[in-house]
């Protein structure tokens, strides 16, 4: 199986999680974190969905799957431990065109999650075709290691430099040459290090007055 690698955009988009054990309560969380609006299906759900309900950040339906539950669905997540309904799940999904992920089964899905580094805007997904989930956990420990949150950090800073510099009428053509210099000249690791007077005097130099890195990342 060679898979199509692709990045969603679920915002405001229904998704929905059948199943509402630790396994689901995950997929919730992710799918949570990207702004989709989420349903839950499931007899029986953790504290966590519980509360997420209360708080009105899910819809929660505690019965058993039905077919109908697929309306109007962009994207449907199957976690449960019954294999049968697993199928059943998939097989509606078939029919109607719809992403469906089945979790730890890839031949029940059109589409495969990646194990994930997150460090703001900045998304690493790693993947095995589906061959060893075990060996892409691992990978994703050790890239954690060296990917910490300063990467989130400066992609937050050249963000709202690129707004900034639109807004004052640059050519995007020019933007490029910026950048690269900005990361040429070692900007994450002064991010790291918390060396803002360095980071000031770098902006200055290279984008000139009123680029002072507090203040952009205040925005």
């Amino acid at each position: 199986m060679k898979y199509y690698p692709v990045h969603l955009d679920i915002q405001n988009r229904n998704c929905l999680v059948v199943g509402g054990g630790s396994v689901g309560t995950r997929k919730v969380m992710t799918l949570l974190d990207c702004g989709a609006r989420v349903v839950v299906v499931s007899p029986a759900v953790t504290e966590k969905i519980e509360e997420l309900s209360n708080n009105g950040q899910i819809k929660l339906q505690k019965r058993g799957f039905k077919l109908t539950d697929l309306d109007e669905m962009f994207l449907v997540i199957g976690a449960t431990d019954n294999q049968e309904l697993n199928r059943q799940i998939h097989t509606g999904t078939e029919r109607l065109g719809m992403l469906c992920n089945i979790a730890d089964r890839p031949e029940d899905c059109n589409f495969i999650l990646p194990s994930i580094v997150n460090r703001g805007d900045l998304i690493i997904a790693i993947s095995t075709s589906g061959k060893s989930p075990a060996f892409a956990k691992k990978i994703r420990k050790d890239l954690e290691k060296e990917f910490g949150k300063e990467y989130g950090e400066f992609l937050k800073l050249m963000g709202t430099i690129r707004k900034k510099l639109l807004s004052e009428d640059h050519e995007p053509e020019v933007h490029k040459y910026l950048f690269e210099q900005l990361i040429d000249r070692d900007l994450i690791n002064m991010i790291k290090e918390r060396q803002t007077e360095d980071i000031d005097s770098l902006l200055i130099e290279i984008l000139g007055k009123g680029y002072i890195f507090d203040e952009l990342m205040a925005k």
